[in-house]
């Protein structure tokens, strides 16, 4: 069984059950959409970058960075499905098969890449009546960087569930992670009235350079500086991570 074959039957195997249920598609829009609902009407009341100047309106500073932070959450947490696999003995069997170990994470992490796919675009689609402007060509752009950061961090999390062997483990050192990257990136707030430090500190958070370069791509701002530092940050921590994974899959198969 080649790469590809071997991918596509463990992709089916993990959207078989989703497509059953899609209440996990559903229930997880309803987030994003209370943040646009709750969260957004509080957008005119600050000074948002690119927004008071006339570059836009408050939707387009604000959806791509809800689209990165529902990516972030919707990722770091598939490696618990593979540690669920492990406990019940699925994992196991599926190690004793031949079947390709690249194929079984990139199967795996396809089921929450789909999810992220169909929520963004509704999420885009629900908030266009309401003044959310956007370029097609990057909003395109915008949503492929968003999968590759997706599976940088999904195959990161599957690498993750295989190395640690306690749930309670994983949930505090992915939550302990992801945290202080979100609220230093700027995804719902804009970081430039904040104090000096914290200013500093989501300068060298390598999501702050997505989120941005994410908002000039819905922009059509094709030129903004973060978008070739987001495309290597996304395509290294993509590889990294991947590497991570095999090499801890492959440790568990010996």
């Amino acid at each position: 069984m080649n790469l590809i074959t071997a991918t596509g039957v463990v992709y089916a195997r993990e959207m078989r059950p989703t497509l059953r249920n899609p209440m996990a598609i559903i229930t997880g829009l309803i987030q994003p959409l209370l943040y646009v609902a709750l969260f957004g009407p509080l957008l005119s009341t600050f000074a948002l970058p690119g927004v008071s100047s006339g570059g836009g309106t408050p939707w387009t500073w604000f959806i791509p960075g809800m689209l990165v932070f529902t990516t972030l959450f919707g990722t770091a947490f598939a490696g618990a499905d593979i540690m669920y696999e492990r406990d019940m003995g699925s994992l196991e069997r599926l190690l004793a098969s031949p079947l390709n170990r690249v194929a079984l994470l990139v199967g795996q992490v396809g089921r929450q890449l789909t999810t992220l796919l169909l929520q963004a675009l509704v999420l885009i689609v629900l908030v266009l009546p309401f003044g959310l402007d956007v370029d097609p060509l990057g909003t395109v752009l915008g949503l492929v960087m968003l999968l590759v950061l997706a599976a940088g961090v999904g195959v990161g999390s599957l690498g993750l569930g295989l190395v640690l062997k306690q749930a309670y483990l994983f949930y505090t050192a992915v939550q302990t992670a992801i945290l202080p990257l979100m609220l230093t990136a700027g995804m719902l707030l804009p970081m430039d009235a904040a104090p000096g430090w914290l200013f500093w500190l989501s300068r060298i958070n390598p999501l702050t350079h997505v989120v941005n370069a994410e908002r000039a791509l819905f922009a059509g701002n094709f030129g903004h500086p973060s978008i070739l530092i987001a495309l290597a940050i996304t395509v290294l921590g993509c590889a990294g991570a991947t590497a991570f994974a095999l090499r801890a899959i492959r440790k568990l198969s010996a």
